[in-house]
């Protein structure tokens, strides 16, 4: 598995920061039970950083604790059957693994919503890199629904390398 970290904001996170994404994405390929090696990119930027790619994307001209730009397009979440058929668009020619997506994350929201809910930043950034991940996997909670089944998913996932409120 490749997981690329690119740490663009000033502020440093005084935290492993580089070990807990590396954790939550591979307990998160487990959970999903995802069937290949894959590739990850994350980038750790800064609220205004998370801004401007916020308003560009998503026409939302405010920061944002975490970006998710999936890859793959699933007939349902987690749904890997149809990946190997369209090879050329999913899997890095240079490793064969598969590419998932892209996770962008503001550091300022870490340490603003660790303090806001009461845990750890170190429990902040795991929750925010296992709810990215469940985008990429196709997961959504735009309706009532698919946010329970999203939150049942993250706590587990968190819970599984002992990152608990």
């Amino acid at each position: 598995m490749t997981i690329n970290i690119d740490y663009e904001a000033e502020k440093k996170l005084d935290l492993p920061f580089r070990e807990i994404i590396e954790d939550v994405v591979d307990a998160a390929m487990d959970y999903e039970k995802c069937p290949y090696e894959a590739e990850v990119n994350v980038v750790l930027t800064d609220n205004p950083g998370i801004r401007q790619v916020n308003r560009e994307y998503r026409d939302t001209d405010s920061p944002t604790d975490v970006l998710s730009f999936p890859m793959l397009d699933y007939e349902s979440p987690s749904d890997f059957d149809h990946v190997e058929d369209m090879f050329a668009d999913c899997f890095n020619p240079e490793t064969g693994e598969l590419m998932l997506g892209d996770i962008m994350i503001s550091v300022d929201k870490v340490e603003e919503q660790a303090e806001k809910y009461g845990h750890s930043p170190a429990r902040e950034l795991a929750f925010l890199t296992a709810h990215s991940m469940l985008h990429l996997f196709g997961y959504d909670h735009m309706e009532e629904a698919e946010r329970l089944v999203m939150e049942q998913k993250q706590k587990e996932i968190l819970e599984s390398r002992g990152y608990r409120r």
